[in-house]
């Protein structure tokens, strides 16, 4: 009897795509009336996936920092389409993005905003008590290399060290998205170099969608993507086929 026809492997299907953390269709801010009127988004179309690292890269005015602030939920569209997963931003209200920002998402801002009279480790712990599924904050402190620090206040750490705090701060809620708002701004190039590499292993250990955005085009060899804003719309945005360690960045 001839042999049975073998079944192929079962992992020969190929998987379903990813479905996006964020959908942003159409998605439009005005501020002002009249003469006054500022487009800051106008009609921006993307989508952005789990996992990935993303930069955003743009002179100042183009509409990165606003589009960081409604993907954050710290502001609403004037129109267009945002939802996060299977919630709608652009109708949400008020309680629902206080527990969106709280349960979802993690903050990386240029300045560290840490509680002066509270060390390292205190800093951290302040968000732990309100995530559902916190890192302790040994081990968030850890992940960006300040085990060492954990029990020292901000004025005894450099800006680099703070920024670092301020990093494990936001990846202690185990947050699905990250946003980092020009997070070495306010550093040096070789401390900037450090703090790209605690945000480049939290995505890549948590698995975290992280969002950078920047006026530095040198940053655009670490990410996945890189979409380029100009006039309040995306202007165009490439793959990256292998990410650069911050390290190798050609500053």
């Amino acid at each position: 009897m001839p042999s049975p026809t073998p079944s192929p492997p079962l992992s020969s299907a190929p998987p379903p795509p990813a479905a996006p953390v964020f959908h942003v269709q159409g998605l439009t801010k005005v501020y002002g009336t009249g003469t006054a009127q500022v487009r800051a988004l106008d009609g921006v179309d993307l989508d952005l996936y789990p996992g990935e690292l993303v930069v955003l890269l743009g002179p100042s005015g183009s509409g990165k920092t606003t589009l960081l602030n409604q993907l954050g939920g710290l502001d609403i569209p004037t129109s267009g389409e945002l939802r996060y997963r299977d919630i709608d931003l652009t109708h949400a209200t008020e309680e629902q993005l206080t527990m969106y920002r709280r349960e979802s998402v993690g903050f990386i801002f240029q300045f560290y905003n840490l509680i002066p009279s509270l060390t390292a480790r205190e800093n951290v712990a302040l968000i732990t008590e309100i995530a559902s599924h916190p890192l302790p904050a040994e081990e968030a402190l850890g992940m960006v290399g300040l085990s060492p620090r954990l029990d020292h206040f901000p004025a005894q750490l450099s800006g680099g060290e703070q920024q670092r705090v301020a990093i494990a701060r936001a990846i202690a809620k185990r947050p699905s998205v990250l946003l980092c708002d020009e997070p070495t701004g306010a550093l040096d190039v070789r401390t900037g170099i450090v703090v790209l590499e605690a945000i480049e292993r939290a995505n890549r250990e948590l698995g975290t969608l992280t969002v950078i955005i920047t006026h530095n085009a040198v940053m655009a060899d670490m990410a996945d993507r890189v979409i380029h804003f100009m006039d309040g719309k995306v202007l165009d945005e490439r793959r990256n086929a292998v990410r650069a360690a911050p390290s190798t960045l050609k500053w």
